[in-house]
């Protein structure tokens, strides 16, 4: 069987725009935490989040596009224009049947639900606008994306909450094992940071409400004195293709993303499951389905929400994994400095995860400052270490269950 390739990456994050923007203030444990700048929040409990700041859309969307687009499209299509520039391919040259998308996001639009139905009732049905239902279903990053560059192969969007990403990647894997396509553009996007974005999770009781005036500290995953996430915003996109083509075209090659697990807890609606046996079955599925043995692991990228219950899960998910071996196990949070991207949050994790592989860094977990005795593992606290990064695990564990693992390996040339 061909080998599944990363060819190309594309990241639009509260840290940075680009790789190398994202990638510095990773290794400098850079947060993008701010009070809310995209409505006036003073009367809300929770008043911070984590924006992607000095984005124009514009600098990757003609004009006139981007007033048809919600928030979280103009995310997907910067990081797609971003990923495929990176990615070196040279689109006259490749046949469009051969090359799908699977984008997807875990709320959609949700700043325009918000403006029409505000124009609904003050104004009245006649002044909603045409654009709504397109601007707002979650399918249209992916859609749009098909149409700016043409690519007529499988298209579609995954939406799992806060593993849509990864599945949307692993489902993009199988299909090009399935000889579906060559080349597949996949990842996820968000931007949810709106009125009631903020409500609805604080309401839930999910985010951060005590660091208002110091929102840096608000995501401190695996910390004792976490509390909730802090809601971000952004897209992470990859390029996938089989290791033959990518290698008759000369591409370099980031990674090998070798496998894929998934499953769901059948628990509840937002708790994980406290045992974590169906998160770890997905782990071990991924790991089967990459052909390594749990030796192999060097790095895992933690799903690392900054939450009492899913931090205290997931570490009992390495654990029950990776038994004695788990505390010798670097683990990072990219959520500590990005905050939650919900549907994004997975691509954005694997791009990360990779630029360490590449750099031979695990990029810390800030805001660590006082260990939980129940959260017990090395979390690579709050500065970057040198690390050799052969094989890794990235986590993406969603409301609903949801449970979606990827594994990659360090790419050694042809077999």
């Amino acid at each position: 069987m061909d080998r599944i390739v990363i060819t190309g990456m594309g990241v639009v994050s509260p840290i940075g725009i680009g790789l190398e923007a994202f990638w510095k203030s990773l290794i400098e444990g850079r947060s993008g935490a701010c009070l809310v700048s995209h409505f006036d929040a003073k009367n809300y409990a929770c008043r911070i989040a984590a924006e992607v700041r000095d984005f124009n859309p514009q600098d990757y969307i003609e004009r006139k596009k981007t007033r048809r687009m919600d928030r979280f499209t103009q995310f997907a299509m910067a990081a797609t224009k971003l990923a495929i520039n990176d990615s070196g391919l040279d689109l006259a040259k490749e046949d469009p049947d051969q090359i799908g998308v699977i984008v997807g996001s875990g709320i959609g639009g949700l700043t325009t639900l918000e403006e029409e139905f505000t124009v609904l009732t003050q104004r009245g049905p006649k002044r909603v606008s045409p654009f709504l239902i397109p601007k707002l279903i979650s399918n249209m990053a992916a859609g749009e994306i098909a149409i700016e560059y043409g690519f007529s192969g499988l298209n579609y969007a995954v939406s799992s909450a806060c593993a849509t990403a990864n599945n949307a990647i692993g489902e993009a894997l199988r299909h090009i094992r399935y000889g579906d396509a060559q080349i597949i553009v996949c990842g996820g996007t968000e931007a949810a940071i709106t009125q009631l974005g903020i409500s609805g999770f604080s309401q839930a009781g999910a985010l951060a409400e005590s660091y208002n005036e110091n929102p840096e500290k608000a995501s401190r995953p695996f910390d004792k004195n976490r509390e909730g996430f802090l809601m971000g915003e952004g897209a992470g996109i990859v390029i996938l293709e089989t290791e033959e083509h990518a290698r008759k075209r000369n591409a370099r090659i980031y990674a090998e993303l070798a496998g894929y697990g998934v499953t769901d807890d059948a628990y509840h609606i937002t708790s994980p499951s406290p045992e974590g046996k169906s998160q770890a079955k997905a782990v071990v599925m991924a790991l089967n389905d990459a052909k390594v043995n749990r030796e192999d692991v060097n790095y895992i990228n933690a799903h690392g929400t900054s939450t009492p219950i899913n931090d205290r899960a997931e570490t009992q998910v390495i654990k029950n994994v990776f038994g004695t071996r788990a505390t010798s196990i670097p683990i990072s949070s990219t959520k500590s400095m990005t905050g939650h991207l919900l549907g994004a949050a997975g691509g954005v994790e694997l791009i990360a995860s990779v630029l360490c592989m590449q750099n031979k860094t695990a990029h810390p977990t800030i805001n660590y400052e006082t260990p939980d005795p129940e959260c017990d593992l090395d979390y690579v606290p709050n500065h970057a270490r040198d690390q050799e990064i052969t094989c890794f695990v990235s986590n993406s564990f969603g409301f609903g269950g949801h449970n979606a693992v990827l594994v990659a390996k360090r790419y050694n040339g042809a077999n």
